[in-house]
Parts: structure tokens; sequence; C-alpha cells
């Protein structure tokens, strides 16, 4: 089976940003464990395996159709985070970033009639819904707990109870 150009760059160019969403989850999480906050140093250690899982879905799908898949070099992540609500609004952010590559990848692969693409990328689409959500869910908790000390420690313990379903989801 062939598939394009354009959609090997597209594909190729996910796998860049899935290992840069891994590497910036990587450093979320050292500063949450350097910062006290455990529980949510263990959500993003698993939100950063789950990544480095799906960066992985890749590869094996392009080797599988015989294409050698881009291995990249990953930006070097910040390293030094405001507050944990920041943390979790930029992982929002990146997570959007994603959202946008795929449904941009899913674009291509009906352009091109490429079937197969189309249904690998359909467990990314749904993916990304939840990954959105559980972000957007994250975030409210501020509003609904408050910011202070004893507030950020609830989070935190929400944040670790969420880091079992992050690993349970790298291993698919």
């Amino acid at each position: 089976m062939k598939i394009s150009k354009n959609m090997q760059k597209a594909l190729n160019d996910q796998i860049t940003l899935e290992a840069n969403a891994s590497s910036n989850y990587l450093a979320m999480a050292s500063w949450c464990e350097i910062t006290g906050y455990e529980g949510s140093a263990n959500f993003f250690y698993a939100q950063s395996d789950e990544e480095r899982t799906h960066l992985l879905k890749i590869v094996h799908y392009l080797n599988n159709l015989g294409i050698a898949a881009v291995i990249p070099a990953t930006k070097s992540p910040a390293s030094n985070f405001k507050s944990l609500e920041s943390i979790l609004k930029t992982a929002l952010k990146n997570e959007q970033a994603v959202t946008a590559a795929i449904h941009k990848m899913v674009e291509i692969s009906q352009k091109d009639k490429d079937h197969s693409t189309y249904a690998f990328l359909e467990w990314f689409v749904n993916e990304q819904v939840q990954e959105e959500t559980k972000f957007e869910t994250l975030i409210q908790k501020f509003e609904l707990i408050g910011r202070d000390k004893i507030a950020i420690n609830e989070i935190d313990k929400i944040l670790a109870a969420n880091a079992t379903y992050a690993a349970a989801d790298a291993t698919v």
C-alpha cells in the first residue's frame, strides 16, 4: 500500500509533535516533583509515556507500510513554571495544537482517498477528544475548588487519581 508524500510528511511531522509533547510533559512532571506536587508529577510522567506511545503508533504504522519513520530531535522544553494551573493551561494549548494537526491529517487522508490512513487516524481523533476534555475538566477544578494551598493540594490528589488512567491509556 502506498500513501502520498504529503501524508508521509504529515505523519512524520506528527511524530515530532508527539515527541515534543512527551518531552514537555516530562519537564512538567519534573517541575511538579521538585515543587512537591507528587500526584501531579505522577500524572505528567504518565502523560509523557502516553505521548511516546502515540509516537510509536505512528512509527509502526509507517514502518509497516515500508516507509522509514523520521525520528526527530526534540526542542528543549520549558523547565520553570509559574503554577500548577499554568501548567495545565499550557498542556491544554498543546493538546489543542495536536488536535488541529490530527484533523489536518484526516483532511489529507480524505482528499487522497487514503482509507487505511483515515481508519488509522480515527483512534487519534477520539483520543484527542478525551485529552482536551480531561485538561478542560482539570482546569475547571481551580474555579470550583479554589487556588489556595488546600485547594491546590486537593487538585494534586485529583491529578494523582488521573495518573492511573493516563498510565492505562499509554498501554493501548
